[in-house]
């Protein structure tokens, strides 16, 4: 007789919340028929291994498996950062990690800072937004932003709203890449983001979303962008966006999420 006890409930149910976390990573990345062809593959070594006992396959099988660990970490590198990353981003993590964190405790009394630093951002999204000038601000969090600033030009200055405007100028050779704003200076300018491959994305929002959500799927990181079409405002962060933003709710949402980080 098998004995079922709470150990193998819990067992059941670490391994089923697993499966259909990966099974969600890999359909965001459309990798979710390898993902089921992958499945199928583990089924069928078991069935052939373990019940039927056939050991010419099942060592070829085997074989392949051995193989195939490392074939998967190739293919699914981007897909096994994002999960991990998602993993050490969970809220309930980061509580645990930023409740020890000396970091954490000295940032307490930054809520000034925070708004003075945010101001100028909002004022140069609502300016560009009126003359309809494309744009697109990354704010750093707590996932550091180091390989995406080295794509660009690095400036290292204060957060300044015409600073902002002009870098962002149509005729400016910095316009058409991403601003990085990191400990409240300006990192770089015109750098290069990683484009989402989000087929939900609506036909509408141009490359600057696509750049900007892909973006926020990679990190913890606000991504304010100006739209060159519309002049609309919107913020991506963590895969979602918030669209055609005022400018009391532009500074509201980039204030409160800025101190949570």
């Amino acid at each position: 007789m098998i004995e079922f006890g709470l150990k193998d409930f819990i067992d059941i149910l670490l391994v089923a919340v697993m499966l259909y976390y990966i099974y969600r990573v890999m359909h965001e990345s459309r990798s979710i028929n390898v993902f089921v062809g992958i499945i199928i593959f583990i089924v069928v070594w078991v069935f052939v291994s373990q019940v039927l006992e056939m050991r010419l396959l099942g060592t070829i099988l085997d074989k392949l498996v051995s193989v195939g660990v490392i074939a998967i970490i190739v293919i699914f590198q981007d897909d096994i950062r994002k999960f991990l990353y998602n993993l050490g981003a969970h809220r309930s993590v980061r509580t645990l990690v930023t409740f020890f964190s000396i970091h954490h405790r000295a940032k307490a009394g930054d809520d000034v800072t925070v708004k003075k630093n945010i101001m100028p951002i909002v004022m140069a999204a609502m300016s560009m937004s009126k003359g309809k000038v494309g744009a697109l601000i990354v704010m750093e969090r707590n996932v550091p932003l180091d390989d995406i600033v080295s794509t660009g030009e690095v400036i290292d200055a204060a957060v300044n709203q015409r600073l902002i405007e002009n870098i962002f100028f149509k005729n400016s050779p910095l316009h058409d890449g991403a601003m990085v704003i990191s400990q409240h200076r300006i990192r770089a300018a015109g750098c290069i983001l990683p484009v989402s491959h989000n087929l939900d994305i609506p036909k509408e929002l141009g490359l600057r979303h696509r750049a900007a959500l892909g973006m926020s799927q990679e990190s913890d990181a606000l991504c304010v962008i100006v739209s060159e079409e519309t002049g609309g405002i919107s913020i991506a962060r963590s895969g979602q966006f918030s669209l055609r933003l005022s400018a009391e709710e532009l500074e509201s949402t980039l204030t409160e999420l800025m101190r949570e980080s």
